[in-house]
């Protein structure tokens, strides 16, 4: 795999979990609302339940996004140490790459220096 492919995937993973939540949250609605309106309540009563669950559902909601802008802020941190320890090891090889090149030149030049010498 190469690394545009690697990272090309957190994007799709970033989506996914918005999705996931977007769902939860509907899906949530949805049937806290059935229920609520479903049971055969008085109108105080079912008003003092609506509350509650929209109390409760509201608390599991900030839960949930809390939990997923943690996961995203943890996976943030990890690609940021991928991309730096990339970065550091293209620096080290270009490094490597450059002081070969220097030693070729070294050597290059002192063999000519050597026939110049040599031709005189």
């Amino acid at each position: 795999m190469t690394t545009n492919q690697k990272f090309s995937t957190y994007p799709d993973q970033m989506d996914h979990t918005k999705l996931v939540v977007k769902a939860l949250l509907i899906g949530g609605l949805v049937g806290a609302g059935t229920m609520l309106f479903l049971a055969p309540q008085s109108g105080r009563k079912l008003r003092a339940n609506l509350q509650k669950k929209t109390h409760e559902l509201r608390e599991h909601t900030a839960e949930t996004v809390k939990d997923a802008v943690s996961q995203v802020k943890s996976r943030t941190h990890q690609i940021k140490d991928d991309v730096r320890g990339k970065a550091d090891d293209i620096q080290h090889q270009g490094v490597d790459v450059l002081v070969e090149q220097l030693e070729r030149i070294s050597a290059a030049v002192e063999a000519g220096m050597k026939a110049l010498k040599n031709s005189r």
